[in-house]
Formats: C-alpha cells, structure tokens, sequence
C-alpha cells in the first residue's frame, strides 16, 4: 500500500511541476531541454515523459555485496526491454554504483559487474549488444550522500539512461 501511495504522489508531484509544463516536450523525449528538466525531477528511479506521465524506470537496485538480478530489477528490465524494442535507435548507458564501503578497485569492479548484469538481461531479451555501454562509477559518484544503511541502499544501484 505504502509503494502504491509513493507511486501516486510522485505522479502527481511530476506532473505538477512547472518545469515538465513549461520547458520539457515530450515530442522528442530526449532533447536537451527534456533531459535537463528528467535529470532535475526523477526521484526513487522514475522516467517520466513531458507531461510528467510514468514510462519506465531506471534503476535496478541490489543487495550488499551482491550482482545478482532480483525479482523487482528483472520486472524494471523487462519493461526497459520493451521500451526500448519500441524504439530502436536508441542507445543506453548503463552506469554501475557501489555504496561508500570497500575500496575504490573493488568498487569499480563491482559497479561495473552490476551494470553488466542488467545489460545481459537485456541481451538476453533481445536488445542489440551494440545499443548498451557500461559504465561503473564505483563508489565515486554517491546517488545520497551518506552512511547509513538507507543511503547505502540507494547508492547500491545500476541506472539506465539514453547517450
């Protein structure tokens, strides 16, 4: 109940915002403006078109410590997969993050096998090799700040964005 009121209130707090109103065209989802205005506004992983409307989400989130796909990041992947078999010239990055804990080598490594676990899956349905870059920022660039188990969670993450 919790995640379906979160999901409504987001919804509605995008599509309230006067910079989706004003600035951001949904004709082309990835201009410039769009961008601007997405990368200011998406909260708890949400892509949302011009009008504030949900698309997909971006992020696949995972365990301590861990690679591995769950349930919920298979569901996002699948529903990334079908967005992009419906529109096929775009390509993504797929960025890897670590939380704060471990070193920076390890980190690096880490992030990159996570982002590499969702760029398999997508592979596997069905997306061209050749539309996804990895990328792994490790622990060096924190999506929170902070050190606790809420932020760690957080920072624990892949995130699909267009190049």
């Amino acid at each position: 109940m919790h995640k379906i009121l979160s999901a409504a209130f987001l919804v509605i707090l995008l599509s309230s915002c006067k910079c989706f109103r004003n600035h951001c065209s949904s004709s082309n989802a990835y201009s410039k403006n769009y961008n601007d205005c997405r990368d200011r506004l998406i909260k708890d992983g949400v892509l949302t078109d011009g009008d504030g409307r949900i698309l997909v989400l971006d992020r696949t989130f995972f365990g301590y410590d861990r690679y591995d796909l769950t349930i919920d990041s298979r569901k996002v992947l699948k529903n990334q997969a079908a967005w992009m078999m419906d529109n096929p010239t775009t390509n993504i990055v797929i960025t890897g993050h670590c939380d704060e804990r471990g070193t920076r080598e390890y980190n690096i490594g880490l992030g990159e096998r996570r982002a590499a676990s969702a760029r398999n899956y997508l592979i596997a349905r069905g997306i061209s090799s050749e539309r996804i870059t990895v990328v792994s920022r490790g622990k060096d660039s924190p999506i929170v700040e902070g050190s606790s188990e809420r932020a760690w969670a957080q920072n624990r993450v892949s995130i699909i964005s267009p190049s």
